[in-house]
């Protein structure tokens, strides 16, 4: 259950915009494992999944339906979108290492349209464009199911639910060996202001 404080500083983040600054202004958690919601303000630090979490808890009850996509990479990490609807239309709140992971306006008819806007983005450090699935978008269940939004635990839980959901292919076969690689300025520019300890 959130205590007084958590929920006040949840009832100020209504917006995807809104969401999305606070989450820019947190430190990126480098280590490996899947936390709650709870933990992006406990520890003032996210990583893209609980970050994913934290903006769900925030949008939900408001004018945006808030969905989990799970992005799904080759020779990279996997990213997680905390995706939203907004008059029809799709958009996203992402906490990201990479600058060009991270918000998208809801101007996207599908989710895949909203996906390929982050391909040429999502790469790894070989330069090679590593995007290949997506999940259908995932609707969080009720916390009286699972305590997603405050227990750690519930984190695995989540993702092997997500991982269980249908999958979309991007590129497959020979269409991913002909992938032109990255072009060196966007790289460059991806770099700023990550943090190379972590990935996405």
């Amino acid at each position: 259950m959130w205590n007084k404080r958590e929920q006040t500083a949840i009832s100020r983040l209504r917006t995807p915009d809104l969401v999305q600054e606070f989450l820019d202004n947190l430190s990126y958690r480098c280590e490996d494992g899947h936390l709650s919601a709870r933990a992006v303000l406990r520890d003032k630090r996210a990583h893209c999944f609980d970050g994913s979490l934290f903006s769900a808890v925030c949008l939900l009850g408001s004018h945006y339906e808030p969905y989990l996509i799970d992005l799904c990479a080759h020779d990279d990490d996997d990213h997680m979108l905390c995706a939203f609807r907004w008059r029809g239309l799709w958009g996203a709140v992402a906490k990201s290492n990479f600058p060009g992971l991270r918000f998208r306006e809801p101007i996207f008819r599908t989710p895949r349209e909203l996906v390929l806007s982050y391909f040429e983005f999502y790469f790894n450090m070989d330069r090679k464009k590593s995007l290949r699935s997506y999940s259908k978008p995932f609707r969080l269940p009720p916390v009286s199911r699972l305590d997603w939004q405050c227990d750690d635990r519930a984190g695995d839980v989540v993702v092997e639910m997500i991982s269980c959901s249908p999958h979309y292919d991007i590129v497959t076969g020979r269409n991913a060996r002909s992938l032109r690689g990255v072009d060196g300025r966007l790289f460059k520019s991806q770099l700023v202001g990550v943090n190379l300890k972590g990935v996405y």
